[in-house]
Protein backbone atom coordinates (compact mmCIF):
# COMPACT_ATOMS: atom_id res chain seq x y z
CA UNK A 1 0.00 0.00 0.00
CA UNK A 2 2.85 2.17 0.83
CA UNK A 3 4.34 1.63 -2.76
CA UNK A 4 1.29 3.21 -4.23
CA UNK A 5 1.34 6.22 -2.57
CA UNK A 6 4.79 6.48 -3.91
CA UNK A 7 4.22 5.56 -6.86
CA UNK A 8 2.07 8.19 -7.11
CA UNK A 9 4.46 11.27 -5.40
CA UNK A 10 6.81 9.72 -8.31
CA UNK A 11 4.23 10.42 -11.08
CA UNK A 12 3.15 14.36 -9.73
CA UNK A 13 6.99 15.42 -8.84
CA UNK A 14 8.95 13.37 -10.21
CA UNK A 15 11.36 12.83 -7.09
CA UNK A 16 10.75 10.72 -3.69
CA UNK A 17 8.80 13.48 -1.64
CA UNK A 18 7.69 11.73 1.54
CA UNK A 19 9.74 12.40 4.41
CA UNK A 20 10.07 9.61 6.11
CA UNK A 21 -11.96 1.77 13.64
CA UNK A 22 -14.58 3.34 15.37
CA UNK A 23 -17.14 3.43 16.31
CA UNK A 24 -20.18 1.43 15.25
CA UNK A 25 -18.39 -1.83 14.09
CA UNK A 26 -16.60 -0.69 11.08
CA UNK A 27 -15.56 -3.60 8.93
CA UNK A 28 -11.54 -3.55 8.22
CA UNK A 29 -10.71 -3.00 4.32
CA UNK A 30 -6.87 -2.60 3.54
CA UNK A 31 -7.15 -0.25 0.43
CA UNK A 32 -9.51 2.55 -0.10
CA UNK A 33 -9.86 2.70 -3.78
CA UNK A 34 -10.59 0.70 -6.43
CA UNK A 35 -8.11 2.04 -8.28
CA UNK A 36 -5.20 0.10 -6.37
CA UNK A 37 -5.44 -3.07 -4.82
CA UNK A 38 -2.21 -3.35 -1.94
CA UNK A 39 -2.04 -5.23 0.74
CA UNK A 40 0.48 -4.38 3.90
CA UNK A 41 2.30 -6.62 2.53
CA UNK A 42 3.58 -4.54 -0.16
CA UNK A 43 2.79 -6.10 -3.34
CA UNK A 44 0.61 -3.94 -5.66
CA UNK A 45 -2.00 -4.97 -8.42
CA UNK A 46 -0.62 -4.22 -12.10
CA UNK A 47 -1.64 -0.92 -12.49
CA UNK A 48 0.41 1.97 -14.05
CA UNK A 49 0.96 5.36 -11.87
CA UNK A 50 -0.71 6.73 -15.02
CA UNK A 51 -3.63 4.73 -14.54
CA UNK A 52 -3.97 5.00 -10.71
CA UNK A 53 -3.56 9.05 -11.25
CA UNK A 54 -6.73 8.99 -13.64
CA UNK A 55 -8.64 6.52 -11.86
CA UNK A 56 -8.55 8.36 -8.86
CA UNK A 57 -9.93 11.39 -10.87
CA UNK A 58 -12.88 9.32 -12.39
CA UNK A 59 -12.76 8.06 -8.79
CA UNK A 60 -13.09 11.55 -7.16
CA UNK A 61 -15.77 12.98 -9.66
CA UNK A 62 -18.62 10.58 -8.17
CA UNK A 63 -17.37 10.80 -4.55
CA UNK A 64 -19.19 12.38 -2.39
CA UNK A 65 -17.14 12.89 0.10
CA UNK A 66 -14.76 14.76 -1.82
CA UNK A 67 -15.05 18.24 -2.69
CA UNK A 68 -15.89 19.74 -6.00
CA UNK A 69 -13.99 22.52 -5.84
CA UNK A 70 -10.81 20.55 -4.36
CA UNK A 71 -8.03 19.84 -5.86
CA UNK A 72 -7.09 16.28 -7.32
CA UNK A 73 -6.43 13.62 -5.23
CA UNK A 74 -3.27 13.43 -7.10
CA UNK A 75 -2.62 17.88 -6.08
CA UNK A 76 -3.52 16.54 -2.60
CA UNK A 77 -1.11 13.92 -2.19
CA UNK A 78 1.73 15.96 -4.06
CA UNK A 79 0.79 19.07 -1.54
CA UNK A 80 1.18 16.79 1.39
CA UNK A 81 5.65 17.26 2.44
CA UNK A 82 4.67 21.31 1.77
CA UNK A 83 1.47 21.24 4.25
CA UNK A 84 3.58 19.13 7.00
CA UNK A 85 6.53 21.64 6.86
CA UNK A 86 3.88 24.27 7.38
CA UNK A 87 2.98 22.59 10.30
CA UNK A 88 5.98 22.06 11.78
CA UNK A 89 7.24 25.13 11.11
CA UNK A 90 4.88 26.19 13.57
CA UNK A 91 6.36 24.03 16.30
CA UNK A 92 7.44 25.99 19.43
CA UNK A 93 10.90 25.18 21.50
CA UNK A 94 10.28 23.29 24.85
CA UNK A 95 10.44 25.67 27.90
CA UNK A 96 14.08 24.15 29.40
CA UNK A 97 14.28 23.02 32.51
CA UNK A 98 10.56 21.08 33.45
CA UNK A 99 8.82 18.14 31.77
CA UNK A 100 7.29 19.33 28.50
CA UNK A 101 4.31 17.69 27.04
CA UNK A 102 3.88 17.81 22.87
CA UNK A 103 0.85 16.45 21.28
CA UNK A 104 -0.07 14.98 17.80
CA UNK A 105 -3.92 14.19 17.31
CA UNK A 106 -5.11 12.19 13.83
CA UNK A 107 -8.15 12.07 13.08
CA UNK A 108 -8.45 9.05 10.39
CA UNK A 109 -12.00 8.74 8.93
CA UNK A 110 -12.70 11.54 6.50
CA UNK A 111 -16.64 10.82 6.60
CA UNK A 112 -17.38 11.63 9.65
CA UNK A 113 -17.19 15.43 10.96
CA UNK A 114 -16.60 13.74 15.08
CA UNK A 115 -13.32 12.84 14.41
CA UNK A 116 -12.01 15.92 13.36
CA UNK A 117 -14.11 17.74 16.09
CA UNK A 118 -11.88 15.45 18.74
CA UNK A 119 -8.67 15.89 17.05
CA UNK A 120 -9.12 19.81 16.59
CA UNK A 121 -10.17 19.93 20.21
CA UNK A 122 -7.26 18.05 21.80
CA UNK A 123 -4.35 20.07 19.73
CA UNK A 124 -6.11 23.22 20.96
CA UNK A 125 -6.18 21.52 24.74
CA UNK A 126 -3.16 21.24 24.54
CA UNK A 127 -1.63 24.61 22.49
CA UNK A 128 -4.03 26.93 25.48
CA UNK A 129 -4.54 24.63 28.54
CA UNK A 130 -2.32 21.87 28.84
CA UNK A 131 1.06 22.88 27.29
CA UNK A 132 1.98 25.84 25.10
CA UNK A 133 1.30 27.05 21.84
CA UNK A 134 3.07 25.46 19.22
CA UNK A 135 3.36 21.87 21.12
CA UNK A 136 0.69 19.99 18.89
CA UNK A 137 0.52 18.87 15.17
CA UNK A 138 -3.03 18.08 13.69
CA UNK A 139 -3.44 15.12 11.29
CA UNK A 140 -6.81 14.90 9.94
CA UNK A 141 -8.50 13.86 7.15
CA UNK A 142 -12.01 15.84 5.90
CA UNK A 143 -13.06 17.20 2.81
CA UNK A 144 -13.04 21.07 4.39
CA UNK A 145 -9.32 20.78 5.35
CA UNK A 146 -7.80 19.30 2.26
CA UNK A 147 -5.70 22.18 1.22
CA UNK A 148 -5.22 23.83 4.65
CA UNK A 149 -4.16 21.04 7.15
CA UNK A 150 -2.09 17.49 6.46
CA UNK A 151 -3.67 14.20 6.27
CA UNK A 152 -3.97 12.14 8.94
CA UNK A 153 -1.79 9.04 6.90
CA UNK A 154 0.76 6.66 7.80
CA UNK A 155 3.82 8.82 6.52
CA UNK A 156 2.51 12.03 7.76
CA UNK A 157 2.67 10.87 11.08
CA UNK A 158 5.80 9.19 10.81
CA UNK A 159 7.08 12.88 9.54
CA UNK A 160 6.03 14.19 12.28
CA UNK A 161 7.25 12.03 15.14
CA UNK A 162 10.72 12.60 13.39
CA UNK A 163 9.54 16.31 13.73
CA UNK A 164 9.07 16.28 17.68
CA UNK A 165 11.33 13.98 18.34
CA UNK A 166 13.73 16.99 17.36
CA UNK A 167 11.95 19.94 19.34
CA UNK A 168 11.79 18.17 22.58
CA UNK A 169 13.76 16.23 24.82
CA UNK A 170 12.57 12.54 24.08
CA UNK A 171 14.54 11.49 27.13
CA UNK A 172 12.66 13.79 29.32
CA UNK A 173 8.91 14.75 27.74
CA UNK A 174 6.17 13.39 27.47
CA UNK A 175 4.85 12.59 23.67
CA UNK A 176 0.74 12.43 23.65
CA UNK A 177 -0.75 10.63 20.33
CA UNK A 178 -4.26 10.65 20.39
CA UNK A 179 -6.18 8.64 17.71
CA UNK A 180 -9.85 8.71 16.89
CA UNK A 181 -11.30 6.69 13.94
CA UNK A 182 -13.43 3.52 13.37
CA UNK A 183 -11.69 0.61 14.36
CA UNK A 184 -12.73 -3.08 13.25
CA UNK A 185 -12.52 -6.72 15.02
CA UNK A 186 -8.86 -7.29 14.03
CA UNK A 187 -7.90 -4.21 15.24
CA UNK A 188 -6.96 -2.09 12.70
CA UNK A 189 -7.43 1.61 12.57
CA UNK A 190 -9.53 3.62 9.62
CA UNK A 191 -7.06 5.71 7.86
CA UNK A 192 -9.76 6.69 5.22
CA UNK A 193 -10.02 9.72 2.90
CA UNK A 194 -11.46 8.05 -0.60
CA UNK A 195 -10.60 7.70 -3.34
CA UNK A 196 -6.92 8.21 -1.54
CA UNK A 197 -4.92 4.52 -0.71
CA UNK A 198 -4.14 5.52 2.51
CA UNK A 199 -2.27 2.44 4.20
CA UNK A 200 -4.31 1.06 7.26
CA UNK A 201 -3.07 1.15 10.84
CA UNK A 202 -2.97 -2.20 12.67
CA UNK A 203 -1.85 -2.77 16.27
CA UNK A 204 2.12 -4.12 15.20
CA UNK A 205 1.67 -1.26 12.85
CA UNK A 206 1.37 1.37 15.47
CA UNK A 207 3.54 0.21 17.72
CA UNK A 208 6.66 -0.61 15.24
CA UNK A 209 6.43 3.16 14.06
CA UNK A 210 6.68 4.34 17.82
CA UNK A 211 9.47 2.39 18.56
CA UNK A 212 11.16 3.81 15.86
CA UNK A 213 11.68 7.21 17.40
CA UNK A 214 13.44 7.53 20.94
CA UNK A 215 10.46 9.12 22.94
CA UNK A 216 10.76 7.45 26.77
CA UNK A 217 8.07 8.83 28.07
CA UNK A 218 4.55 8.41 26.11
CA UNK A 219 0.49 8.96 26.19
CA UNK A 220 -1.17 6.76 23.89
CA UNK A 221 -4.94 6.49 22.94
CA UNK A 222 -6.61 5.19 20.89
CA UNK A 223 -10.08 5.71 20.64
CA UNK A 224 -11.85 3.35 18.62
CA UNK A 225 -13.68 0.11 18.39
CA UNK A 226 -11.90 -2.64 19.74
CA UNK A 227 -9.23 -0.53 20.51
CA UNK A 228 -8.37 -2.83 23.54
CA UNK A 229 -6.52 -4.80 20.93
CA UNK A 230 -3.79 -2.50 20.99
CA UNK A 231 -2.75 -2.47 24.07
CA UNK A 232 -0.46 -5.63 24.42
CA UNK A 233 1.62 -4.22 21.58
CA UNK A 234 1.88 -1.16 22.95
CA UNK A 235 2.48 -2.15 26.39
CA UNK A 236 6.11 -1.18 28.08
CA UNK A 237 7.73 1.22 30.44
CA UNK A 238 7.54 4.16 30.14
CA UNK A 239 4.04 4.07 27.85
CA UNK A 240 0.55 4.90 29.50
CA UNK A 241 -2.15 3.02 26.90
CA UNK A 242 -5.75 4.36 27.22
CA UNK A 243 -8.27 3.07 24.99
CA UNK A 244 -12.03 3.47 24.40
CA UNK A 245 -12.91 0.11 24.33
CA UNK A 246 -11.98 -3.27 25.28
CA UNK A 247 -10.85 -5.55 22.57
CA UNK A 248 -13.80 -7.10 22.01
CA UNK A 249 -16.03 -4.45 22.36
CA UNK A 250 -17.58 -1.54 20.38
CA UNK A 251 -17.33 1.69 21.67
CA UNK A 252 -19.96 4.57 20.54
CA UNK A 253 -21.35 8.27 19.44
CA UNK A 254 -19.59 8.16 16.47
CA UNK A 255 -22.36 8.83 13.95
CA UNK A 256 -23.30 11.66 11.98
CA UNK A 257 -25.48 13.38 14.39
CA UNK A 258 -22.91 13.42 17.15
CA UNK A 259 -20.00 16.11 17.82
CA UNK A 260 -18.26 13.75 20.09
CA UNK A 261 -17.74 10.17 20.67
CA UNK A 262 -18.50 8.98 24.13
CA UNK A 263 -14.98 8.88 25.21
CA UNK A 264 -13.95 11.72 23.46
CA UNK A 265 -15.78 13.94 25.48
CA UNK A 266 -15.63 12.35 28.87
CA UNK A 267 -12.24 11.72 28.26
CA UNK A 268 -10.94 14.89 26.42
CA UNK A 269 -14.01 17.51 27.33
CA UNK A 270 -14.96 16.57 30.77
CA UNK A 271 -11.58 14.67 32.32
CA UNK A 272 -9.11 16.79 31.12
CA UNK A 273 -10.33 20.09 31.45
CA UNK A 274 -11.67 19.04 35.09
CA UNK A 275 -7.17 17.77 35.59
CA UNK A 276 -4.51 17.35 33.79
CA UNK A 277 -3.85 13.73 35.13
CA UNK A 278 -4.41 11.78 32.16
CA UNK A 279 -4.64 8.60 34.58
CA UNK A 280 -7.57 10.91 36.57
CA UNK A 281 -8.84 12.17 33.46
CA UNK A 282 -9.42 8.33 32.40
CA UNK A 283 -11.43 6.89 35.72
CA UNK A 284 -13.40 9.95 35.64
CA UNK A 285 -13.95 9.14 32.14
CA UNK A 286 -14.69 4.92 32.02
CA UNK A 287 -17.24 6.08 35.19
CA UNK A 288 -19.29 8.45 32.75
CA UNK A 289 -19.04 6.48 29.73
CA UNK A 290 -20.13 3.47 31.55
CA UNK A 291 -23.69 5.87 33.28
CA UNK A 292 -24.43 6.70 29.28
CA UNK A 293 -24.04 3.34 27.92
CA UNK A 294 -26.25 2.22 30.73
CA UNK A 295 -28.78 5.13 30.01
CA UNK A 296 -28.91 4.05 26.41
CA UNK A 297 -29.27 0.34 27.24
CA UNK A 298 -25.48 -0.67 25.11
CA UNK A 299 -23.43 -3.26 25.81
CA UNK A 300 -20.20 -1.59 27.73
CA UNK A 301 -17.38 -0.66 26.01
CA UNK A 302 -15.01 -1.35 29.03
CA UNK A 303 -12.15 1.29 28.09
CA UNK A 304 -9.16 -0.09 29.15
CA UNK A 305 -6.04 1.49 30.72
CA UNK A 306 -1.98 0.04 30.64
CA UNK A 307 0.16 2.18 32.80
CA UNK A 308 3.80 1.36 32.34
CA UNK A 309 6.37 1.77 34.99
CA UNK A 310 7.53 5.21 35.51
CA UNK A 311 5.06 7.11 33.36
CA UNK A 312 2.27 8.22 36.31
CA UNK A 313 5.47 9.60 38.09
CA UNK A 314 6.52 11.18 34.83
CA UNK A 315 3.01 12.56 34.20
CA UNK A 316 3.52 14.03 37.98
CA UNK A 317 6.37 15.90 37.36
CA UNK A 318 4.64 17.65 34.09
CA UNK A 319 1.48 18.61 35.87
CA UNK A 320 2.95 20.30 38.29
CA UNK A 321 3.99 22.99 35.64
CA UNK A 322 0.46 23.25 34.20
CA UNK A 323 -1.48 26.48 35.04
CA UNK A 324 -4.81 26.19 35.78
CA UNK A 325 -6.73 28.28 32.42
CA UNK A 326 -10.59 28.81 31.60
CA UNK A 327 -11.80 25.42 30.49
CA UNK A 328 -12.26 25.00 26.43
CA UNK A 329 -15.55 25.36 25.28
CA UNK A 330 -16.19 22.17 22.91
CA UNK A 331 -16.93 23.37 19.07
CA UNK A 332 -20.30 21.78 18.07
CA UNK A 333 -19.08 21.68 14.33
CA UNK A 334 -22.48 20.30 12.70
CA UNK A 335 -21.70 17.04 11.23
CA UNK A 336 -22.05 16.08 7.59
CA UNK A 337 -25.59 14.62 7.88
CA UNK A 338 -26.50 17.72 9.54
CA UNK A 339 -25.25 20.08 7.06
CA UNK A 340 -26.91 17.93 4.39
CA UNK A 341 -30.57 18.67 6.03
CA UNK A 342 -30.12 21.97 6.43
CA UNK A 343 -29.22 22.30 2.45
CA UNK A 344 -32.88 19.89 2.13
CA UNK A 345 -34.68 22.55 4.70
CA UNK A 346 -33.01 25.31 1.92
CA UNK A 347 -33.96 23.32 -0.98
CA UNK A 348 -37.48 22.85 0.35
CA UNK A 349 -38.16 26.34 1.78
CA UNK A 350 -36.79 27.64 -2.39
Amino acid sequence: MRSALIAILAFAAGILLMQVSGHGGWIGRQATTPAVAVSHAGKPAATTSVEVSQNQDDAAAGNDSWPADAPSPEQVIYDQPRLMQEAIRQLRPRTPGQTNLYAITFAGDGEENVFRNEAEYGAQLVDKRLAAPGHSLLLENNPDTLQSRPLASWSNLETGLAALSKVMNPQQDILLLYLTTHGSEDHSLLVDMDPLPLDQIGTGDLARILKKYPFKWKVVVVNACYSGGFVPELHGAGTLVLTAAAADRSSFGCSNDTAATYFGRAWLVDGLNQTPDFIAAFHRASTEVGQWEHRDKLEPSEPQIDIGSGIDGQIRNWSTHVRPTPMLDYPLRPSHAADAAAQDATDEAD
